[in-house]
């Protein structure tokens, strides 16, 4: 499948405080602009089949105080790990305050991307460090160059958020008729 708008999209998300879940609508309006509707719902409505069923699978986290796991996924995490998404494109996106926790910004997304490469599928959306001061992130690669998805910091950045989530799309759109082009 190389045409986007033909992809099965979900958006998953969990969510304490409404902050994940609001970038996940966010992201649906996004994609329905380029004429695709997104299935968004919560980790906690989640199911393994469902998951599944996804050609692009945004998964949305967001990292607690010193690196914490949100309480969601940690959940979910046993169901994960059975998933079988070898034929699913998959993207992620973590919430994280760089400035208050800059030692373990946005660590859950480290976290959930560990699980998911388990899983077989195909990672995208690998989204540049520069414009982010932070020390260390689970979700850096070894030189600090790429988070292994969207980093967002809207507590820090709040006015950068939507230019990111903006290009992440497109960004998310050429890579997924990239790798679909080539299976």
């Amino acid at each position: 499948m190389t045409d986007f708008t033909s992809a099965r999209v979900g958006i998953v998300f969990g969510t304490d405080t409404g902050n994940t879940e609001e970038m996940a609508n966010r992201l649906a309006t996004l994609f329905e602009q380029r004429g695709v509707v997104a299935d968004v719902f919560n980790v906690t409505d989640a199911t393994v089949a469902a998951l599944e069923s996804f050609d692009l699978l945004i998964l949305g986290i967001p990292t607690w105080d010193f690196g914490g796991i949100q309480c969601d996924w940690e959940d979910f995490d046993e169901s994960l790990r059975q998933a079988n998404l070898s034929d699913t494109v998959v993207a992620m996106y973590g919430l994280g305050d760089q400035f208050g926790y800059g030692d373990y910004f946005v660590d859950a997304l480290g976290w959930l991307n560990e699980r998911i490469l388990a899983t077989g599928a195909q990672v995208i959306g690998a989204w540049s460090t520069e414009g982010y001061d932070f020390t260390a992130s689970r979700a850096a690669n070894a030189d600090k160059s790429q988070f292994c998805g969207l980093a967002i910091d809207d507590d820090q950045q709040f006015e950068l958020t939507d230019d990111r989530l903006a290009r992440w799309v497109e960004q998310l759109v050429e890579e997924f008729e990239t790798v679909t082009a080539d299976a």
